[in-house]
């Protein structure tokens, strides 16, 4: 037997309406009654109605065109119709009547066994299709609400997503905790369709949780607790009833992650492992975010710790000088710079070794070190690149790299430069333009390097910077140099400012970026 539904008679003559009804609530159902197509279309847009007896001839409209605008309105399309006529019994009245949209067509003389077993195979079947389509609409929230976690860059975006997601899922109160790597236990919630507010939580609430679960639980678990329990582990719980909820760890996570939902009316199996499921998600993108967020960290150390730690004081000379991870990108980059006192010169490098790898990384390290000891016995742009192509080719052939070194003297302004495919250095200010474009690159042939001889004027300002500074999909590399060359054309009084408004002007990218500014004091 099926659980019993809520049926709506609809007959005119009072006798048969009686008969049907009777038969119903002999089955245990409840019955609710009309004797018009009118009253019986009122009656299904005020009330929730799981089947319909309909008989075919009625006073006011037919009932083939009760049928059909039950079935067209999205509200009772799905509503089992049982068409009932005395009269209309031919095979032509009963094709017409399924083809207008009835489920089910009995023709009188009816037997109540035959009618009670034809109500019973019709809730069945609508209401297992209804738990399918109830089902499959949930699936389809849940991967939408999965995708929404994945592509959250911050855990207040991550819990924001789950709890929100968990709420409209379910259609209840909805609330998510996690342990995040600065040690504090994040708590969000949220009611459906409301957006989720982050509340403070106790550092141990979610080893509070975690005893409560028998110790040879799986990773997953699911239990239920009453509002008393609650409101001793969150005193501002604002649960009345029962709650439940999944506590999940990942096979390498440092702590659980909760997510839980109002359980009034109870959850029903469905219900349940979608709760499971969404938790195991939680979990894992909990797992994913954290290990990106401390790998991109110890990436930034790295990176800093291979760069100058300090801009170095020399008389005659102002220097500002800025490096700026890529967005997305844990990995370590070869971009670096230099400002190397020489005697009473001053050389200025930027270079940048190609590709994001740990790799990348050591090579850089390498480049700028051997470019450090090559100043020691001479100071000779030229042969200095000539080494460092020579040892990039000798010890990474399969690697390049570009690098443009500047020796200015800070007393007359004199400035040699040569550069190794590096994107040449802009003199800013009024009529800035590019320094020559200088030759080949490091590691990919020999060459002879060329070393220009100019002034820097006093007062004169210099801008080295690596290409993720202008790197942009939408745009050339010539139409990216010309921005920034019509952004350097004005330089602030203060260096330290110019260096921030060149990088907040293109943001930031894809690329790492590296960039030196030097101006030679009036």
């Amino acid at each position: 037997m099926i659980e019993p539904g809520t049926v709506l008679v609809v007959d005119d003559t009072p006798t048969k309406r009686y008969i049907l009804s009777s038969w119903l609530r002999r089955a245990g159902h409840q019955v609710v009654e009309a004797n018009g197509g009118e009253e019986a279309l009122r009656t299904l847009a005020a009330r929730h109605v799981d089947l319909v007896v309909l008989d075919v001839r009625l006073p006011d409209i037919p009932g083939y065109e009760v049928c059909e605008r039950i079935k067209a309105n999205p509200a009772t399309a799905a509503i089992p119709v049982i068409q009932v006529s005395a009269n209309a019994i031919t095979v032509a009245d009963r094709a017409e009547g399924l083809e207008r949209g009835a489920d089910a067509y009995l023709a009188e003389p009816i037997e109540p066994a035959e009618f009670a077993a034809t109500v019973e195979a019709m809730l069945r079947y609508y209401r297992a299709r209804w738990r399918a389509e109830l089902m499959a609409e949930r699936l389809a929230r849940l991967a939408d609400v999965t995708l929404r976690m994945n592509e959250s860059e911050t855990f207040g975006e991550l819990l924001t997503a789950a709890a929100e997601g968990s709420a409209e899922l379910l259609g209840r109160f909805s609330g998510t905790l996690a342990l995040l790597p600065d040690g504090r236990t994040r708590r969000y919630r949220a009611r459906p369709g409301e957006p989720a507010t982050a509340h403070p939580a106790a550092p141990d609430l979610l080893d509070r949780l975690a005893r409560m679960v028998p110790k040879e639980t799986t990773r997953t678990h699911v239990f239920t607790l009453d509002a008393d329990t609650w409101r001793t582990l969150m005193p501002d719980v604002q649960l009345e009833g029962l709650s439940t909820g999944v506590l999940c760890r990942t096979k390498n996570s440092r702590g659980p992650i909760y997510l839980g939902v109002e359980a009034d009316p109870p959850l029903d199996t469905d219900e349940i492992n979608l709760l499971r499921q969404l938790g195991q998600e939680l979990a894992l993108a909990v797992g994913a975010l954290r290990a990106y967020t401390e790998e991109h960290a110890i990436a930034l150390t790295l990176q800093r710790s291979l760069l100058p730690s300090r801009i170095p004081e020399v008389p005659g000379l102002q220097v500002a000088m800025r490096y700026q991870p890529a967005v997305d990108n844990v990995e370590i980059g070869g971009d670096f710079y230099e400002v190397l006192p020489i005697g009473e010169r001053v050389l200025v490098a930027i270079g940048d070794v190609e590709g994001h790898s740990l790799h990348a990384a050591t090579v850089m390290a390498e480049l700028r070190h051997a470019m450090r000891f090559s100043f020691i016995a001479q100071v000779d742009l030229s042969a200095s690149l000539d080494l460092l192509n020579q040892m990039m080719r000798r010890y990474h052939p399969r690697m390049t790299a570009t690098l443009c070194l500047v020796l200015i003297d800070p007393a007359t302004g004199e400035v040699e430069v040569a550069n190794a495919g590096h994107i040449p250095p802009l003199f800013a200010g009024p009529g800035c333009a590019y320094h020559s474009l200088g030759n080949l690159l490091l590691g990919a042939m020999p060459e002879e390097y060329q070393v220009d001889r100019l002034k820097l004027p006093p007062g004169g300002t210099m801008l080295l910077f690596t290409d993720g500074l202008v790197e942009d999909r939408s745009l050339s590399l010539d139409e990216s140099l010309e921005n920034a060359r019509r952004l350097a054309e004005t330089v602030e009084d203060d260096l330290e400012d110019f260096a921030d408004r060149m990088l907040e002007s293109f943001g930031a990218g894809e690329d790492d970026v590296a960039l030196v500014v030097v101006r030679r004091e009036a």
